[in-house]
């Protein structure tokens, strides 16, 4: 009886052992061969599948290697912010895919295919796992299907632009204090040279702590405080998170992640738990983000039964911190690096905003006369978008123009290189010309549509916090234009690089002047 028993217990392991065996060699190099040769059959180019690394090795060393030191002083950045994307590129040309590990990403740059995948989010998803964003990113950002649809109902309110208007003396409430310390720093002299990325950052942070959270405020200092902690711990991990099981690997940084992680969870369940008690009781407004948000979701509930649970709303607070403030610092941060080099741009904003504003205090319906400034953080926004590329996946075998793409392929929109491509913008389509936008942005495409212009991204699930970015960037522009001028310090390094937005990896030193 015993020996059955074991010749049973020994078969199970064998069959178990065979059939772990066979799904890693799928995963590891029959899956990858496979696909490999279904791309090629579509007209792919791209390295040949390497054993679990793929083109990793390369593409990090490359990064690195642009990350050392810091390039020459230019609006052609892509091949320093994607380094081994622009080398892949120049030597497969536009249709090409590279190996991120075991996972073929392919990179579609026209933007009639740009538009169709963009404008069929049930079909071109993002992708189930990723590790980068899945370690920081949550909430409608990642959600799909009906419970994307859903989210986005509920969360739309908050970013009407009524709702944006009554936040509008909370954006200029954070400009002004920024400004003071910089007249500070200008006193006497009138004149400073000084790191101003800093400030921009704690800006934008600021601006979203006060617009998103009104009366909880320094909690929400806190909350977005350990936020970016996380954002710089998983550059550390970037590589180490797409082990499998990389992130429970006992490093010092992965701990520390971990805990950061326990201490999110809990800062922002202590900030909507105490809101929802101060609304039920009366005592709290809800003209904030996360006020107007938990009465769109109370309304959800009792309408259908059905809305966003505690956890839901956890996540979209913590991601109002990276939509609201990261993509937005690095906006302004870039205008102002771009009206340092061209002077004369700089002059004309300036000019602009005095002849609606005076020096009176901005208003809120004079920002849509600032159609110069527009001009200029759509051309900042072209060659320094926050996001510099798009992910998205095959769960099947789906058509795309003339291509069947196989089920399993990562499907990359390089908004970077496609906002840099001199077929869609012209021989000066690194160069910094806001006037290509002066009769709009379909004007500036030439009629090649919206998949040229890609900041927000597009389609229905196009940023929802656009107009919100937009309006503290003028808001910004405006109250600095109005009381400084700036040019680039000598000291100043252009660095660009990727994260989860694109802000400036050396700071930014600018010499500011009194005006």
């Amino acid at each position: 009886m015993i020996e059955i028993v074991g010749k049973v217990v020994i078969s199970i392991i064998v069959v178990v052992a065979v059939r772990l065996g066979w799904k890693i060699l799928n995963w590891a190099w029959l899956n990858p061969k496979k696909l490999e040769k279904l791309l090629k059959e579509q007209g792919y180019k791209g390295n040949s599948y390497r054993l679990l690394k793929g083109d990793l090795i390369e593409l990090a060393t490359m990064v690195k290697e642009a990350r050392s030191k810091p390039m020459p002083i230019s609006h052609d950045i892509t091949s320093h912010v994607l380094p081994y994307d622009h080398y892949i590129f120049n030597k497969y040309g536009k249709k090409y895919y590279i190996w991120f590990g075991p996972k073929p990403r392919v990179y579609v740059m026209d933007p009639e295919l740009i538009k169709d995948i963009l404008t069929r989010p049930n079909e071109f998803q993002r992708p189930q796992h990723e590790a980068l964003r899945d370690s920081i990113i949550g909430g409608v950002v990642v959600s799909e299907g009906e419970k994307w649809t859903k989210h986005r109902h509920i969360i739309n309110p908050a970013f009407h632009l009524e709702s944006i208007k009554n936040m509008f003396p909370a954006i200029c409430l954070s400009c002004s204090e920024m400004i003071k310390k910089w007249e500070g720093l200008t006193a006497g002299s009138g004149v400073a040279e000084f790191d101003v990325w800093p400030y921009i950052d704690n800006l934008t942070g600021d601006v979203i702590s006060r617009a998103a959270f009104s009366s909880s405020y320094e909690e929400a200092q806190n909350l977005f405080g350990i936020q970016k902690e996380q954002m710089d711990l998983a550059i550390k991990l970037l590589f180490l998170l797409y082990l499998p099981g990389g992130r429970f690997i006992p490093t010092k940084a992965n701990k520390k992640f971990n805990e950061n992680r326990n201490k999110l969870q809990t800062i922002a369940r202590g900030i909507v738990d105490k809101r929802k008690k101060a609304i039920e009781t009366g005592e709290a407004s809800n003209n904030d983000l996360l006020g107007i948000l938990l009465e769109s979701n109370s309304k959800e509930i009792k309408e259908h039964g059905v809305g966003m649970s505690i956890e839901d709303v956890i996540e979209e607070c913590k991601l109002f911190y990276i939509a609201g403030s990261e993509t937005t610092s690095g906006l302004i941060i870039w205008t102002m690096v771009c009206l340092s080099l061209h002077q004369e741009w700089q002059i004309r904003a300036r000019e602009e905003i005095m002849e609606v504003f005076g020096t009176q205090e901005l208003h809120f319906e004079g920002l849509r006369h600032l159609k110069t400034v527009t001009m200029i953080l759509n051309e900042v926004l072209r060659l320094y978008p926050p996001a510099t590329m798009l992910l998205r996946a095959t769960h099947k075998e789906t058509k795309l123009g003339d291509m069947m793409l196989p089920s399993g392929v990562n499907i990359i929109i390089p908004i970077i290189c496609v906002h840099h491509d001199p077929e869609l913008w012209g021989e000066e389509a690194t160069k910094f010309k806001p006037e290509r936008f002066s009769e709009g942005v379909a004007s500036a495409t030439k009629g090649k549509g919206s998949g040229c212009f890609l900041p927000f991204g597009g389609g229905p699930r196009i940023c929802i916090g656009q107009n919100f970015a937009l309006i503290e960037a003028k808001v910004a522009v405006a109250k600095i234009l109005r009381r400084f001028s700036f040019e680039l310090s000598p000291s100043y390094k252009h660095s660009p690089f990727a994260v989860f937005s694109l802000p400036p990896q050396c700071g930014t030193h600018l010499i500011l002047r009194n005006i």
